[in-house]
């Protein structure tokens, strides 16, 4: 037989798209987008969450707050958005001089909403928001959408203590957000949103409470209409660009508004080509659509549009008296003027829509926004993560020494469409994955990451976290079009019945931030969730017979005649051992003895047991120096690590980059060796107290002092009940 033929990595080219140059870069300042290696904000860091959120939760519930203040007949005052500069602005000086009055203080008779919400109530002001204005007048044509944002329970008679309140989605769960009514004026004019009713403020209001969300009402400026609508939803959101639209695109939409999903076009200002006059030259509301197969022998598609600002200015096929009319019946056209309720609705055909059109936007709903609604929704399951720069960030696919390091999430199909169009045998995915916490992080510094994700086929029952070698030489099923520097992606794909893994990154390698993955089916798969994350664990077995462990120790000669001992230099508590290159890989001895009874002090045998550890440590360290500087990549550590018999969770890989890695992501050999130190007293004392075997333990406040305090020194107990499924996974797993 002749020579096999060397197998040759795959070049798979990822491609990167940057929107808002003035907003939004991938790459941020290194001192402010991530903390430096060992700093003591790192563990508070990963484990961080949404300020806005904890903030809601840690006030009492709108009811207990409202009726307290009504009993002590005073005002709420909001501690959390103060009436002051910092609730404004964040980079300057407000170039006005800003005045925070409550309604009663503006004008006679306020009111929350005057003959229900509508688009009318909605004028933009001095803030750069109007992609959020959008989304609520987009937001007032569905009643009951509007409701779950805009509670009905307030008002400024019944029950009035200047306290409100407003529901949004936030990273998988519906929040309240409280603020009280002082609003922003100068010269007792509202300076943000408004209604134009004098006396109507739930605009008003309800714009503080998204600013409060964010941080401040500077957070607001510039950003996305499905951002919002997202927000207001809790739905998933879709992007397509007209100009090169996918094959299925109304059978998209029709699906779409069965499903009660919003959906909004925009075009493009200087491709409109006169038929459609925006009232700025800057912006153009969003639309809504309604799909509709009516026309003369069913041979023409036609849609049904609305602005909702109320205007338009149509002069395109199918504008009011144009010739198109007459090439349908008129049963037909009678009948499209009964579904054409509002003057600024009007109708065209959808292959002119896809000509004239440049952008289609849709927004899905999940089974939580319209609960007891009878249409049809999709089945979500949701994920959060992170990337920890050195561990888990290891950006796309450009670059495959460390994309493999990224969180992994398998994805089980099962069930096929039910009305497949093209014939094929396919199920239809939605994949989500958001960005979480950057716009409100902006006064630091933050912008948007480039962000993307990949999908690749993988063998039925395969449990384990993918190594390099399979993504050097296996092309991805499917991906993102592009990387953008977008809140979110989204992208649709049909693809056949099987079991893939989704690999969320960066498209730089380092970058460091929390996202939330979130994967739409159409159909119910037999799994109890489309997605489950990868926990590569397995249990740990440590010698517990120490006269055994003596035993082995004293046949491998480690301290025998035949082999010198380690050579302690005179004045120094470093254990030297082989040379590597020029440098000794050394280890200080101080750092070790904590970790094993508390006494600072080892016996012999149990420098026994330590050293042929060390040993073992030690080939395993230098299988991954390959450049003999002394050192390992931190990327490294997982194979390291696993390679020495601990299989851990995402979570602890990242906090051992974290906590041993130096600025340019090395761990040295006396960081590596403390690390396996700490593992193996924290697993051997693990295994101690776990006396059934179930990967439970209890411990009392000294036990925890006693026999975990060499782990807990750079932890808080919060931190340390946040990680302890770790080690009962990787017991039960």
């Amino acid at each position: 037989m002749g020579d096999e033929t060397p197998r040759v990595p795959l070049v798979e080219e990822i491609k990167e798209k940057v929107l808002y140059e003035t907003e939004a870069s991938s790459d941020l300042d290194a001192k402010t987008d991530y903390p430096p290696a060992g700093a003591n904000s790192i563990y508070s860091a990963i484990l961080s969450r949404n300020e806005a959120v904890k903030d809601a939760k840690r006030l009492k519930t709108f009811l207990e707050l409202r009726d307290k203040y009504v009993k002590k007949k005073v005002v709420f005052e909001d501690p959390l958005f103060p009436a002051d500069d910092s609730s404004l602005f964040y980079s300057r000086k407000p170039s006005m001089k800003f005045e925070w009055k409550r309604p009663s203080e503006i004008c006679e008779n306020p009111q929350f909403i005057i003959d229900g919400a509508n688009r009318t109530d909605i004028c933009q002001g001095e803030l750069g928001d109007c992609w959020l204005l959008a989304a609520i007048a987009c937001l007032t044509l569905n009643e009951k959408l509007l409701y779950r944002v805009i509670p009905q329970d307030q008002s400024f008679t019944e029950n009035y203590a200047g306290i409100f309140h407003f529901q949004f989605w936030r990273y998988g769960e519906w929040i309240d957000v409280i603020v009280d009514d002082r609003i922003p004026t100068c010269n007792n004019q509202l300076v943000f949103t408004k209604s134009f009713r004098e006396n109507e403020f739930w605009s008003a209001l309800l714009e503080k409470a998204y600013a409060k969300l964010h941080g401040s009402y500077e957070a607001l400026k510039g950003g996305n209409t499905l951002e919002a609508m997202e927000d207001f939803t809790g739905g998933v959101t879709e992007f397509f660009e007209l100009a090169e639209p996918p094959k299925e695109l109304y059978s998209i939409m029709r699906k779409a508004l069965e499903r009660g999903s919003l959906m909004g076009c925009s075009i493009d200002v200087s491709a409109g080509g006169g038929f459609l006059i925006p009232s700025n030259a800057d912006f153009l509301s969003v639309l809504f659509f309604q799909c509709d197969d009516v026309s003369k022998n069913g041979r023409i598609r036609l849609i049904r549009l609305r602005n909702p600002w109320g205007w338009v200015v149509w002069k395109g096929p199918w504008s009011p008296n144009s010739k198109e009319w007459s090439t349908i019946s008129i049963a037909d056209k009678e009948n499209l003027k009964k579904q054409t309720v509002e003057t600024s609705e009007f109708w065209m055909s959808f292959d002119d829509f896809k000509k004239y059109f440049t952008k289609l936007e849709m927004c899905n709903l999940t089974p939580d926004t319209l609960q007891g609604d009878e249409r049809h929704s999709w089945t979500v399951s949701v994920h959060e993560g992170r990337w920890v720069r050195g561990s888990s960030a290891g950006g796309c696919r450009n670059f495959p020494d460390t994309f493999w390091t990224n969180p992994q999430y398998r994805l089980q199909l099962h069930e096929e469409d039910d009305d497949p169009e093209d014939g094929r045998v396919a199920c239809t995915v939605v994949v989500a994955l958001m960005q979480k916490g950057r716009r409100m992080q902006r006064h630091q510094g933050a912008k948007f990451l480039t962000i993307g994700f990949s999908i690749y086929e993988v063998m039925r029952g395969q449990d384990q976290h993918l190594q390099k070698d399979f993504f050097l030489y296996t092309a991805s099923k499917a991906k993102c079009k592009t990387y953008i520097n977008l809140r979110e992606v989204t992208e649709r794909f049909r693809l056949p019945p099987g079991e893939y893994v989704v690999i969320p990154t960066t498209f730089n390698p380092h970058k460091e931030g929390e996202f939330i993955l979130r994967v739409f089916s159409e159909k119910q798969n037999t799994s109890d969730t489309n997605c489950v994350l990868f926990l590569a664990c397995q249990p740990i077995v440590f010698v517990s017979d120490r006269a055994r462990a003596n035993k082995e120790i004293e046949h491998d000669g480690i301290l025998g005649e035949k082999k010198k001992k380690p050579k302690v230099l005179s004045g120094c508590r470093h254990v030297h051992v082989r040379p590597c290159t020029q440098n000794m890989l050394c280890f200080s001895l101080e750092r070790l003895l904590p970790q094993t009874d508390g006494t600072g002090k080892l016996n012999l045998q149990e420098f026994k047991h330590l050293w042929k550890k060390i040993k073992e440590w030690q080939i395993i360290f230098k299988r991954y120096d390959v450049d003999k500087s002394c050192t390992i990549s931190s990327f490294e550590m997982r194979n390291a690590v696993n390679d020495a018999g601990f299989h851990l969770n995402k979570q602890l890989y990242d906090i051992i980059a974290m906590r041993y890695a130096d600025e340019r992501l090395n761990i040295d050999f006396d960081s590596y060796i403390c690390c396996f130190v700490r593992l193996e007293g924290m697993f051997r004392a693990f295994n101690a107290f776990d006396k059934d075997g179930d990967g439970i333990i209890k411990l009392n406040v000294l036990e925890v002092k006693t026999h975990f305090s060499f782990f807990i020194s750079n932890h808080s107990v919060q931190q340390l009940k946040s990680i302890h499924t770790d080690f009962s996974d990787n017991k039960n797993n």
